[in-house]
């Protein structure tokens, strides 16, 4: 993204919280100032309703981008904020997205399809002085990688997930934000469209040629990783997902990460959209993940991160991370209805300033 807006609206129709993380993922962490949430399924609610929200990340419901400008004209960007499965378009979106053009409001989307390669936004966006980001597009220059990111100075920590959509950037994102606070000089390294609205840089690693992942890894490890401390990369998919585990592969081979954490949802037991495919135990995963890693770079398993938002009280939450903690022989940890401490003790290790 070469320039970048400041207030926005995110578009989350019918999807929004749960199924719509790039929403989530933007209203809670990206320094754009939300003005609305459009969600036709919701209007005349609060993000917060839906959401635990600090009460300047808070924004109304609304039912359009006609609205949205309605409620705040200074709206400068609409951000499509749902990601699904093979990034495709829904026409029903279409509506909000030309309202947006038409009024020289820009549009951020994390799709599969390009929004600039769309006849009639590319025209609305000519015709009305508005920019179409689509940041899941890779920069043409991608290479191969050359092996070369354990060279950095910089301690590489990887989250790694049971399934897709189990809050890897989110713990990634809490990780660093926890860091920081003690005073390491840690950064995020973004791997998917959402990280890349968040942070405003970073390769998708999931539209990358596969021949170009690792190295698309690789490069921002190393345009980073010896100006701080510590790197949390961003992880991508599951390294058993029928999908999507050749961008798990890429990604832990072109991080090189002397540690990982696996990320887990409570109570899921089956790959989402493909719930033919069990999730196996997270021991395995341990064993999945560290054994593919070590030929070409040893990292361990240090620590889990459960989302625990299906579960009632604290009490279960907490028997739940105790579980999980226990399968991978190390700390487990909600950082959303919890803190990251003690994962974070783990991660950091003696490297603390």
């Amino acid at each position: 993204m070469n320039a970048r807006p400041t207030r926005v609206a995110v578009l989350a129709h019918d999807l929004f919280p749960h199924r719509a993380k790039t929403a989530t993922g933007v209203i809670r962490y990206a320094d754009y100032d939300v003005a609305a949430v459009v969600d036709r399924a919701n209007p005349g609610s609060r993000a917060s309703d839906h959401l635990s929200l600090a009460a300047d990340r808070d924004a109304p419901v609304v039912e359009s981008m006609e609205a949205a400008l309605a409620v705040d004209e200074e709206i400068d960007a609409l951000v499509i904020g749902i990601a699904p499965i093979g990034g495709g378009f829904d026409e029903s979106w279409r509506p909000d997205v030309e309202h947006a053009l038409e009024q020289g409001v820009d549009v951020i989307a994390g799709l599969h399809y390009f929004l600039a390669e769309d006849d009639a936004f590319a025209t609305l966006a000519d015709e009305h002085g508005a920019t179409i980001y689509d940041v899941r597009k890779p920069h043409p220059d991608l290479t191969v990688a050359e092996g070369r990111a354990d060279e950095v100075d910089a301690d590489v920590v990887l989250t790694v997930g049971t399934d897709c959509s189990v809050g890897k950037m989110t713990v990634s994102l809490e990780l660093t934000r926890a860091a920081q606070e003690r005073g390491v000089d840690a950064a995020f390294i973004p791997t998917g469209q959402t990280g890349i609205m968040i942070a405003g840089w970073g390769n998708p690693i999931d539209r990358v040629v596969s021949d170009f992942t690792a190295g698309a890894v690789e490069e921002m490890i190393l345009e980073k990783g010896d100006e701080h401390d510590v790197l949390f990369v961003e992880g991508q998919g599951s390294i058993v997902h029928p999908a999507y585990s050749a961008v798990t592969c890429g990604i832990l081979h072109g991080s090189m990460p002397d540690a990982m954490v696996l990320c887990h949802v409570a109570g899921r037991d089956a790959i989402h959209g493909y719930e033919d495919t069990a999730i196996p135990d997270p021991e395995t995963y341990v064993d999945l993940y560290e054994d593919l890693a070590a030929p070409v770079h040893r990292g361990e398993v240090v620590a889990g991160a459960v989302n625990t938002a299906s579960l009632d009280s604290d009490e279960e939450a907490r028997a739940a991370l105790e579980a999980f903690g226990s399968s991978i022989d190390g700390p487990a940890t909600d950082p959303i209805r919890f803190d990251a401490d003690e994962v974070l003790d783990a991660v950091l290790g003696d490297d603390e300033p």
